[in-house]
């Protein structure tokens, strides 16, 4: 087996020379770096009993930066080559101006390691991958006779990173991804629902692809779509609610995590902006971004900057403890950096972005947090929302949610939305569950429109006065 690792300095740059550049580029700067990407990636969609699509695709290229104070200079090309890293070293230099600065130190380097450095693209073949989608189809549809569409995704990709730094500290991670996805659209005296579950990490398509783990996630889509067909039109109300574990954590990932980004707190435009040491949760609400646990979707071993990532408490037992943070953000408010530098790709600068965010679980038994709701809503899943970091104001839309009435839970409700303030519905949280998960691995977070992954997690939590937007009179 031929070795294909990505290795820049080898094939592409004389490693001397470009470090020559990125030593120009920095000269008094703050901070800087040499990034280098390859990324492969395979996607298959079966649906609605054919091949929709079957996509292969393979990037690489390098992000060149120079900072200086708050202002950061990057240039970023998909040709590794000395002329393009010389033009680039023009653009970063933009930053620096006169100079002046002092270079930060190098991140400490690790030995960890997360996840398998495998391939999973290359792992099976492709007549496997799509007889596998096959069988998923062909196992949906055999389970309820209301099933009328399957569509069923399989993804893997492998992203490899090279990140060096002017005094010549070298950083390389091997990230592989892969994910399977599986919709159903049921139908009943005209009426049309759909159910959707899916899942992955950092590992290979061998899971995935075993019938146990896909017949799983048939069987759970095909739960949620038959619940949305019996559902009745959700309240309208300001009233408490009760989130399942996993991954309505979604919600304090929106809510709430993004508030925590060092970016956004030292520009003050957070609204947990100046509040550090202070309360601003319930008392036993404890909220971490952990980038370290194996597997998992949000998981870096180092960060874009080449940070080792980290496992942060944001808040404990309610009292705000710290931000999330990049190099420069870091730096720049007197911290340390988190391991929370991320970039889409080579063609993006970093920013504070989390990985895995999650709040843990406290000692109440699930079932009779529920059993408390008086009259309220139960929600189990989600779907898209938005939020405002200034405010921390957000909406979400409810895929599962049942109404509960004197902690009896009633018949499922459609269209349910919850709106709130992030800042508010801590200090709200009224119970959390012993029952603390983290979600089957299907997230992904934008911000200034950079994409990554990400996990979410949290227990079972009722929390007291939230609006409840929905149709019924």
């Amino acid at each position: 087996m031929t070795d294909d690792r990505f290795r820049p300095f080898d094939t592409k740059l004389d490693r001397d020379a470009a470090l020559k550049h990125l030593n120009t580029a920095v000269a008094g700067a703050d901070d800087g770096e040499l990034f280098l990407e390859r990324k492969r990636s395979e996607a298959l969609v079966f649906d609605d009993g054919r091949v929709k699509t079957a996509s292969y695709d393979a990037m690489e290229g390098f992000g060149l930066r120079a900072v200086r104070g708050e202002v950061a200079g990057y240039a970023h090309s998909s040709d590794i080559s000395e002329r393009a890293l010389t033009r680039a070293v023009e653009t970063a230099r933009l930053a620096v101006g006169d100079g002046g600065g002092v270079m930060a130190p190098p991140p400490t380097p690790t030995n960890r390691r997360l996840y398998t450095d495998a391939d999973p693209i290359a792992g099976h073949d492709f007549p496997v991958k799509l007889d596998t989608l096959r069988e998923i189809d062909a196992f949906a549809r055999a389970l309820d006779p209301r099933v009328v569409q399957v569509s069923a995704t399989l993804a893997a990709s492998l992203q490899e990173v090279v990140i060096v730094r002017a005094d010549g500290t070298e950083v390389s991670d091997t990230r592989p991804m892969t994910r399977l996805n599986v919709a159903v659209i049921v139908e009943q005296d005209g009426r049309r629902e759909s159910g959707h579950a899916g899942g992955g990490g950092r590992v290979g398509l061998d899971g995935l692809i075993d019938p146990q783990d896909w017949q799983g996630k048939a069987r759970e889509a095909l739960r949620i779509a038959l619940v949305n067909l019996e559902a009745e039109a959700a309240p309208a109300g300001v009233m408490d609610v009760v989130l399942g574990p996993g991954w309505p954590g979604i919600l304090l990932h929106e809510a709430i995590g993004h508030g925590l980004e060092g970016d956004f707190n030292r520009k003050g435009s957070s609204a947990f902006a100046g509040l550090m040491g202070q309360r601003i949760a319930a008392p036993g609400v404890t909220v971490l971004d952990d980038g370290t646990i194996p597997d998992r979707r949000g998981s870096i071993t180092v960060d874009d900057e080449g940070t080792p990532s980290g496992k942060n408490v944001l808040i404990e037992d309610g009292i705000l403890l710290g931000y999330m943070q990049d190099r420069q953000n870091a730096r720049l408010m007197g911290v340390d950096p988190t391991g929370n530098g991320r970039r889409e790709s080579y063609a993006h600068i970093p920013m504070p972005r989390m990985t895995n965010t999650y709040m843990l679980g406290g000692e109440a038994d699930p079932a009779d947090i529920v059993a408390d709701l008086k009259d309220g809503i139960y929600a189990v899943g989600f779907g898209g929302g938005q939020v405002d970091i200034t405010n921390g104001k957000f909406v979400f839309s409810c895929t599962e949610a049942y109404r509960v009435k004197n902690g009896k839970v009633g018949a499922p409700v459609k269209g349910a939305t919850l709106i709130g303030d992030g800042a508010t519905a801590l200090q709200q949280i009224r119970a959390l569950g012993n029952d603390m998960a983290l979600d089957p691995g299907m997230g992904n977070c934008g911000k200034q429109g950079q994409w990554v992954p990400v996990g979410v997690g949290q227990p079972t939590v009722m929390i007291g006065g939230l609006t409840v937007g929905g149709s019924a009179a």
